[in-house]
């Protein structure tokens, strides 16, 4: 943990917390479903399922899973979770991310209202963001009021970083123009969907206590749960921003290690060379060190890779974009001849490139062809700006 994180510490009260006190009149006398999963908790480890089970006045009639399912068991990122049902909470438990990606009617029939109480990481290809957007649309249609029970952003809601997607390359992974790290909570997203882009669902959103734009996770007091099989820990989620791109390539993010995204590398690579030459870029809040290891499963299991670990030494100056773009040039400067471009599929896109997806367009693909990387960085801070602009009516804190 850095210097910063320890700089202060402030007790949370997260948005489930005051739905089940202060803001009970949104979920009393009401049959309500659940969008949820592992981290979905209080602070003292309960889950949210349970709270709302055990809310004398609230009845608990279905359960809803993101990708990786409500349990979180499945550890690929493109391997549907079935519908289920729990012997426990005896409800049944849907899958958004199986055949149907936004409740049916048929799972929203019965439901008084719809609460949401999922973990965000701030970045704009996490799906859970986009699973929101789904229940806000299809709730819509069917008069289900929304209730979003806020979760602080784990990296920070001030950073604004990356270019906003272009609308013809839209895809579960990013349905709308923003930046690749946004710097919003999921409450402050939902609001965002549902108004900048015309959803029009009857959204509620409980807001959380003693949260600062300013906190990184850390700063909370909560218990971190990895909101997805690949998100471990906080420092996953301080590169991920970044780091996610290297889904669409065939360098290996580290998927089957202890420390996903944060290890990047390949069999071919010279890890020492590597890291070398991106220390030599001097970037800002961000260590390269050489680093050898080899994944259990996903791209590249069972060979030794060469490559590189990513050490934030300043949460403040690190930028993960930029750092993640010139470290895939790099990657690229190494030996261009065995860099590739992972090919689609990808998360439902069956024709255009995976990083295109993944980016938001293709220009980071044109860029590294043509030797303009550093061009492509500096064409961000407007449209950066521009996102500052249309975000602050949205923002809660």
């Amino acid at each position: 943990m850095s210097v910063q994180a320890l700089e202060r510490t402030a007790v949370v009260t997260l948005g489930i917390e005051k739905l089940l006190s202060s803001e009970r009149r949104l979920v009393d006398g009401r049959t309500v479903g659940l969008l949820c999963n592992p981290a979905s908790i209080d602070r003292s480890y309960r889950h949210s399922a349970d709270l709302l089970l055990a809310h004398p006045a609230t009845s608990l009639g279905a359960i809803f899973g993101p990708q990786h399912g409500f349990r979180a068991d499945l550890q690929d990122n493109m391997i549907e979770t079935p519908h289920a049902s729990d012997a426990r909470r005896r409800v049944p438990v849907f899958s958004l991310y199986s055949e149907v990606r936004e409740p049916s009617a048929e799972m929203l029939r019965g439901l008084d209202a719809l609460v949401i109480d999922v973990q965000d990481v701030g970045t704009r290809v996490y799906t859970f963001i986009y699973t929101v957007a789904n229940c806000l649309r299809a709730a819509a249609r069917q008069h289900v009021p929304v209730v979003v029970c806020d979760r602080p952003n784990p990296v920070g809601g001030v950073s604004v970083e990356g270019n906003l997607l272009r609308e013809e390359y839209a895809s579960f992974v990013g349905q709308f123009p923003i930046p690749m790290r946004h710097g919003m909570t999921v409450g402050e997203l939902a609001s965002l969907f549902n108004h900048q882009f015309g959803i029009g669902a009857e959204l509620h959103v409980v807001t959380m206590d003693g949260w600062t734009r300013e906190m990184y996770y850390d700063a909370t007091a909560l218990p971190w749960i990895m909101p997805s099989p690949n998100m471990p820990t906080l420092d996953t989620a301080i590169v991920y921003p970044g780091a996610v791109l290297f889904e669409g390539t065939k360098l290996s993010e580290a998927r089957g290690t202890t420390r996903p995204f944060e290890l990047i590398g390949a069999p071919w690579i010279d890890a020492e060379r590597l890291a070398d030459a991106m220390n030599a870029r001097q970037l800002p809040g961000v260590h390269f060190r050489p680093a050898f290891f080899e994944p259990t499963f996903q791209k590249h299991a069972g060979k030794t890779c060469g490559g590189c670990q990513l050490h934030v030494l300043d949460r403040q100056a690190f930028r993960p974009v930029r750092s993640c773009v010139e470290l895939i040039e790099e990657f690229h400067a190494q030996d261009p001849s065995r860099f590739e471009w992972r090919d689609p599929p990808y998360e439902y896109e069956r024709e255009k490139m995976p990083i295109d997806i993944l980016y938001g367009s293709d220009q980071l693909r044109l860029a590294l062809a043509a030797g303009k990387v550093r061009t492509l960085i500096e064409s961000w801070a407007p449209e950066e700006e521009a996102f500052g602009r249309m975000r602050e009516p949205f923002l809660l804190y």
